[in-house]
């Protein structure tokens, strides 16, 4: 007889503006953006306060600006991020070890085992909530499941501060009536593509075969399949290898003139192989990102049978990607470049440094 896993997933409520308003009482209860304020900023997070009139992530400032006039903008500091982000998960250690960081504010933990002997999940979530408050006094959301991807989805429900366990005798009732926009790793485009389809919820999702599923999202479709019926395999993972590096830059005016543009791409072209030389890492697909002046955006790709790292193997493959992208007509806004498809050998090195943790996410719409 198999023990059921007990997963638990720690999301932060607005984390770094809630460390600002921690660290800046006058800023409490007001709304808050972390970002630049200036008319090319974009905001980085924004306080619940902020929620209400709208301000959401990746914003940018001056819709920001519209949409709340009195929002306080502060320049983000992420080396104080960085140092919560590690005395969050200090408290996580006294639990299990078993832990596997999404991104500074989030994070699984696998608890079915854990230091304390403690029966349940939704008590360990308990004790962790209250811990981060008392002594970091910020707030925390957290669900409990039996798998990630449930775990997931709880701790979104009932934010800010929830905390919500998904038992696995209700999980499938609770799937049905699940939206579909609710499901990890279902954006906008895909949303609206399941809608075409018929998909509005995990009971309409279940009832799509798996060969339909495949046959219109790809590799993404068995997952669809396998979520619509509560089955999510994938253990807790305390470490993850690096799959990309990346760099991007957004522009101080946008840009339309070639000579301009190809300037541009030779600086991102630059940061990028310093970011792989300190990173020791090569990987055969480079893709490019362009955003234009109305912020829509574009992504570009190419793969190679050779590693990429040096400006003389990156550079010319990304002025081929460039070729392709109509930029006289839609001005650019913002440049990037990333080498993912990373080689066995990458790691190998005897200089490679320590394997390190990085943001991976469920992302089918890219």
């Amino acid at each position: 007889m198999t023990t059921e896993r007990k997963i638990i997933h720690i999301d932060m409520d607005a984390f770094y503006a809630s460390i600002e308003q921690r660290d800046h009482p006058e800023l409490k209860g007001k709304p808050v953006a972390v970002g630049h304020a200036d008319k090319r900023g974009v905001v980085a997070a924004a306080s619940y306060e902020a929620r209400k009139y709208g301000v959401r992530s990746a914003m940018s400032s001056v819709k920001a600006r519209k949409l709340c006039p009195h929002l306080h903008f502060i320049e983000g500091r992420m080396d104080v991020y960085k140092e919560v982000s590690a005395q969050i998960h200090e408290i996580f250690h006294r639990y299990t070890d078993l832990i596997e960081p999404i991104s500074l504010d989030e994070a699984f933990l696998d608890v079915t085992e854990n230091k304390k002997g403690m029966e349940l999940a939704v008590d360990i979530a308990r004790e962790i909530k209250r811990s981060i408050r008392d002594e970091l006094h910020l707030i925390a959301s957290a669900g409990i499941s039996y798998n990630k991807f449930l775990a997931k989805v709880a701790s979104d429900l009932r934010k800010p501060d929830g905390l919500c366990t998904i038992h696995p005798a209700q999980a499938q009732d609770f799937i049905d009536h699940l939206p579909i926009e609710a499901f990890w790793g279902v954006g906008p485009v895909t949303a609206q593509k399941m809608h075409i389809l018929g998909i509005y919820n995990g009971r309409t999702l279940r009832e799509c075969s798996l060969e339909m599923l495949v046959r219109q999202f790809g590799k993404a479709g068995q997952i669809y399949y396998d979520f619509a019926r509560g089955i999510d395999n994938r253990p807790v993972e305390p470490t993850r290898i690096r799959k990309s590096i990346g760099c991007e830059h957004t522009l101080e005016k946008d840009i339309s003139v070639r000579s301009a543009v190809i300037i541009e791409l030779y600086h991102v072209a630059c940061e990028l192989c310093e970011r792989l030389e300190r990173k020791n890492f090569q990987g055969s697909t480079l893709t490019l990102k362009v955003k234009f002046h109305d912020f829509t955006q574009i992504t570009r790709s190419l793969s190679t049978d050779k590693p990429l790292r040096t400006l003389k193997e990156i550079l010319p493959l990304a002025k081929q990607l460039l070729n392709g992208v109509d930029y006289e007509t839609h001005p650019v806004r913002l440049l990037g470049l990333s080498v993912s498809n990373p080689k066995e050998n990458s790691f190998t090195s005897r200089n490679s440094e320590k394997k390190e943790w990085i943001q991976l996410r469920l992302n089918f719409d890219e």
